[in-house]
């Protein structure tokens, strides 16, 4: 493989109307250190503009509505004041060159009473509990029991959808994901062990993929196809879900996407934060052929496996996660293949700037 290839990770790309200054994506990383009313803070806009030498940030996932929150100080784009909170974030990140998306997200069955409003059930597509721990009180606890979506109530929150990708847009974002992977309310419509409707949202594969086809087409509609694009994870057992047959599922599901053009796919190759191989018979190559536009791989990429994918696939991004907690330049050190250093787990969630905006850059003095 040619030198210019082999470095095609640091290369300009162009996403939709957006020039990348490099094929490197920080992947969507819930930290839970949002402000009263679920608002962004200072704080958070100095983390993302720490992480702007990525190529594409996308936001962490940003509940659309109270009824979506799932896990504590998670922050929201359904008010002004979220919003407000949101622009500073952009403002910062863009002030560094810097391109964002925010990744919209309701939880479904993933959820708590506590988090929800008037202290109500979480909803799914059928009343199956989540084999799955909520975030509250500093604690992880186990999911409350969902309630069945009534029909009538589907079509609000794909409205909810539309209206958070409005929000997006006036907090300055530059486009939106939404987040159908990692077992939340769309993954849960998709897969056959969470959803036992027997309406036009249930049963067949044709209709199991409706509501994300009518999510991915109404912020399409509200942000243009070059503004949105979707995360998915095949095969990931994350928060429960099963299906009977992935394969079959997300052929369709990728046939529906490749008919709508969302300017990329996210893609969760294997199990959410653990092992690649989780599957070895699914084909991730089959369908990646599916999809025309572009691919975001992620999922315990190193540098090595990334400089190969991106050498091979002139439309392929690689998003980077966990990584870019501890290495808020880990574009750099990535370029020059220097040690990444260790996060600290104690504070993924929750807190202040410890475990947050204190990790060290390669440029600091020693």
């Amino acid at each position: 493989m040619t030198q210019q290839k082999t470095r095609a990770l640091f290369r300009p790309y162009r996403l939709g109307e957006l020039t990348l200054g490099n094929r490197v994506v920080m992947a969507p990383l819930t930290r839970s250190r949002a402000g009263e009313g679920f608002a962004p803070t200072p704080l958070m806009a100095k983390y993302y503009a720490q992480r702007a030498s990525a190529g594409l940030i996308i936001a962490e996932a940003s509940q659309i509505s109270q009824q979506g929150q799932g896990y504590q100080d998670t922050p929201g784009i359904y008010n002004s004041r979220q919003v407000a909170g949101w622009r500073q974030v952009t403002d910062a990140v863009h002030r560094r060159g810097g391109h964002i998306f925010l990744q919209l997200w309701h939880v479904g069955r993933v959820s708590h009473r506590q988090l929800q409003p008037e202290g109500g059930q979480p909803v799914a597509p059928s009343a199956i509990p989540a084999e799955a721990l909520t975030f509250v009180d500093g604690e992880f606890v186990a999911a409350s029991e969902p309630r069945a979506l009534a029909r009538e109530e589907i079509g609000g929150i794909v409205d909810d959808y539309r209206q958070a990708t409005a929000r997006a847009l006036e907090a300055g974002f530059d486009g939106v994901e939404i987040h159908a992977a990692n077992g939340y309310l769309i993954d849960q419509f998709l897969r056959d062990g969470s959803n036992r409707r027997d309406d036009r949202y249930g049963g067949s594969i044709d209709n199991r993929c409706r509501f994300l086809q009518e999510v991915v087409a109404a912020a399409i509609a509200e942000a243009g196809a070059g503004r949105v694009g979707v995360r998915l994870s095949p095969v990931s057992p994350a928060n429960g879900v099963s299906d009977s047959d992935n394969q079959s599922l997300f052929e369709q599901v990728y046939d529906r996407l490749e008919a709508l053009a969302p300017v990329y796919l996210h893609v969760i190759e294997g199990a959410t934060m653990s092992s690649r191989d989780y599957d070895p018979a699914f084909d991730f190559n089959a369908l990646r052929r599916r999809f025309s536009g572009t691919y975001i791989a992620n999922n315990g990429y190193n540098l090595e496996l990334a400089l190969q994918l991106t050498g091979q696939d002139p439309k392929a991004l690689v998003a980077f996660g966990r990584p870019f907690i501890a290495n808020p330049d880990l574009v750099a050190r990535l370029q020059q293949a220097a040690p990444l250093q260790r996060l600290d787990k104690r504070t993924l969630y929750g807190g202040g700037a410890a475990g947050y905006t204190d990790y060290p850059l390669l440029s600091d003095p020693a």
